[in-house]
């Protein structure tokens, strides 16, 4: 490959990088923006527990601080106004696979066709009403597994802390709580050793669609995956398992 060539690819291989990259930093800028204005206009991640959620999923995806301080400042009223919502949208994708569809958006109209188009060119529907009974909405703690403390241990401890459910995963532990407890009993597992990887608030599926062949998964997986590149679309939730 000639010198000018290498350097077309990687150029255009960090142009699609930073493109991702920056579509990621505005999701996460409206979850910002949008905790604050939910908590009242607390701006305090202390006092404003969905604000620290978002603040700490930003960490997480590196987002520059700058980016941060923009979210915020646009919450509480400075440079540009733009009024955002949060909107969750159920639909059935293909084989009956129940879907929710989280969403920040300042146009509730363009967002609605948009969640509506890629559904049906999927095969699936907007269902409103019909897929929130199918889940719970819990905290979810991800927790590094520790050779040196048994599963029974984790999950003894967790429970007396207040968890509802525990699962062994490979490299990590999930703990579903409460979404209200989610924080406290978070911060009561760090201060009893354990690592914390991450935590949020999910739908967690209390019916669950088994698909019988991998031909429905990746029908599926490609409906969520065309979802979640959607500007508007923050997170997609199915219940279905293989």
């Amino acid at each position: 490959m000639s010198g000018h060539s290498k350097w077309s690819k990687i150029k255009h291989q960090k142009e699609t990088t930073d493109a991702v990259k920056g579509k990621i930093f505005t999701k996460l800028g409206n979850v910002i923006t949008l905790a604050v204005r939910e908590g009242g206009g607390s701006s305090d991640p202390q006092s404003n527990f969905k604000l620290r959620l978002a603040i700490e999923k930003a960490h997480q995806h590196n987002m520059p601080k700058a980016n941060i301080d923009r979210a915020l400042e646009r919450a509480l009223g400075v440079g540009e106004g733009i009024n955002i919502e949060e909107i969750i949208y159920e639909g059935m994708g293909p084989s009956g696979v129940g879907l929710i569809i989280v969403t920040t958006t300042d146009n509730k109209q363009r967002t609605v066709a948009e969640v509506k188009n890629i559904l049906e060119r999927g095969g699936g529907a907007l269902t409103p009403g019909a897929v929130m009974p199918l889940y719970d909405h819990r905290g979810l703690i991800r927790v590094q597994k520790d050779p040196t403390i048994l599963f029974d241990k984790v999950m003894e401890l967790s429970i007396d802390k207040g968890a509802l459910d525990i699962a062994e995963m490979s490299g990590e532990i999930e703990i579903f709580t409460r979404k209200e407890e989610v924080h406290k009993i978070k911060m009561e597992l760090e201060q009893s050793g354990l690592k914390i990887l991450s935590y949020e608030l999910i739908f967690k599926p209390t019916i669950k669609i088994k698909l019988d062949d991998a031909h429905k998964e990746e029908i599926i997986e490609n409906l969520i995956r065309r979802l979640e590149e959607a500007d508007d679309i923050q997170k997609v939730y199915s219940n279905h398992t293989l």
